[in-house]
């Protein structure tokens, strides 16, 4: 640190000087102005010099940077108290995105997380940290947006054996428990709360079933660990069998075959992050594949019939993603809701082929791409027409048609019997 006057940022913990380095308590104890959240600055007062300016950040954020580069204009000793380690979901990333990574010093501390684990003796070198610090979105619903506040805890269940998450009041150890119960991995994994911590008041509860924490109360302050008790699932992820997905009965069948789903999704050219749009889920097979191949990403569904819908609901439940949401709804009614994707696929639609891909070719991000399945030469015919009005746009496509034959057992050997053709129409936005 070469500045003459940096702004000291500090981790403390919640037992006052006694966690402080000599160095610290000397910056704390010669600052002119030191800003904290209210609960900090009533904690650290005494050990500030007489006269100090004490500013409270508590909703007053995007004020710090300015208060800092004032102090430092004026040639002032300035400190700001954070909680355990400032790098950790704290405030000095902030800080250095707004006033500069050269003009912070940086003092860290033990986390409230390292010290919960401590407590617990849970190793935490391969454990994925998750904040839940959020504004309040409610309960956990299976199918929930990006935007809720407990979506990232959603999938990171889904992902990690090792959790260690920064609670809120709202997002509190209790509804931590029922989303894990709302997922369907409630006894996969065990939980421990550690609350108070370094307080006269500590409690440390590390032998907790995540049904036995929906109904208890916690004090506001704590962390929550969660860690796998049952080996995580290691699901296909690509070309499941057909009968792998609840189908409309009688009449069995209603489904994107295995084959035609494999280059669809191939033609889709998913990534990990895509936001993926299925039009005409019927009974969800090309989006919940989808979903499991976009880990990072989102799956927004439509379907229009009530059975149908309800089938993909079933398929849902049974194939352990968080990042698909779908609505029973006919398009394009409600897509002006969900955000521009990276890849649309179209597997029915009720007569409203042209305008749809109009729509689509409008909010596909530049590269984008649409694949369409179709059964019928009219709707190839009307998909082909609204494609070819969009090529002085630089929408490119082609179609390819795709019959495959599967073998089936007459007497002692095997017949092949063909499947019903399929065109798959796919076309690619430019990139700008």
């Amino acid at each position: 640190m070469t500045d003459p006057n940096p702004c000291r940022v500090i981790g403390v913990l919640d037992d006052g000087v006694a966690s402080l380095s000599a160095d610290a308590r000397a910056y704390l104890r010669n600052a002119d102005v030191v800003i904290g959240g209210s609960r900090t600055l009533a904690l650290f007062k005494d050990a500030t010099k007489p006269g100090a300016t004490l500013l409270d950040l508590t909703g007053k954020l995007s004020a710090v940077p300015e208060w800092i580069r004032n102090a430092r204009a004026d040639h002032l000793a300035c400190v700001v108290l954070a909680t355990g380690d400032p790098l950790c979901h704290g405030i000095a990333p902030y800080l250095a995105q707004h006033v500069c990574i050269d003009a912070l010093d940086i003092v860290p501390n033990v986390s409230t997380l390292q010290l919960a684990c401590a407590r617990v003796g849970l190793a935490w070198q391969d454990a994925r940290i998750v904040s839940v610090h959020a504004r309040d979105a409610g309960e956990w619903e299976r199918g929930a947006l990006p935007t809720h506040g407990l979506y990232a805890l959603a999938q990171a269940v889904r992902a990690h054996a090792r959790l260690l998450i920064l609670t809120s009041p709202d997002n509190s150890p209790a509804r931590i428990a029922r989303l894990l119960l709302a997922e369907g991995l409630g006894d996969d994994f065990h939980m421990a709360v550690a609350e108070n911590l370094l307080q006269p008041e500590e409690r440390v509860l590390a032998d907790l079933r995540p049904a036995d924490a929906v109904d208890m109360s916690f004090a506001p302050l704590n962390v929550v660990l969660l860690w796998r008790t049952a080996p995580a699932p290691r699901p296909v992820r690509f070309g499941l069998a057909d009968d792998t997905f609840v189908q409309r009965q009688p009449d069995k069948g209603l489904i994107t075959k295995q084959e035609v789903r494999a280059v669809s999704l191939a033609r889709l050219q998913l990534r990990e992050d895509s936001i993926v749009w299925d039009i005409g889920a019927g009974s969800g097979s090309v989006g919940l594949e989808a979903a499991r191949l976009c880990p990072r990403g989102h799956v927004f569904a439509i379907e229009k019939n009530e059975a149908d819908h309800a089938i993909t609901g079933r398929n849902h439940a049974a194939f352990g993603v968080s990042n698909y949401t779908l609505r029973h709804g006919r398009a394009p009614d409600g897509l002006d809701a969900w955000p521009d994707p990276d890849a649309v696929f179209i597997g029915g639609s009720g007569g409203e082929l042209a305008e749809l891909i109009a729509l689509i070719s409008r909010r596909l991000r530049p590269g984008g791409t649409l694949v369409m399945n179709f059964v019928t030469l009219e709707n190839l015919a009307a998909a082909t027409a609204a494609l070819q009005d969009l090529a002085p746009q630089g929408v490119q496509w082609d179609v390819v048609q795709l019959q495959a034959a599967r073998s089936k057992p007459i007497l002692h050997m095997h017949r092949m019997a063909a499947e019903n053709p399929v065109w798959i129409v796919c076309a690619e936005v430019p990139l700008g």
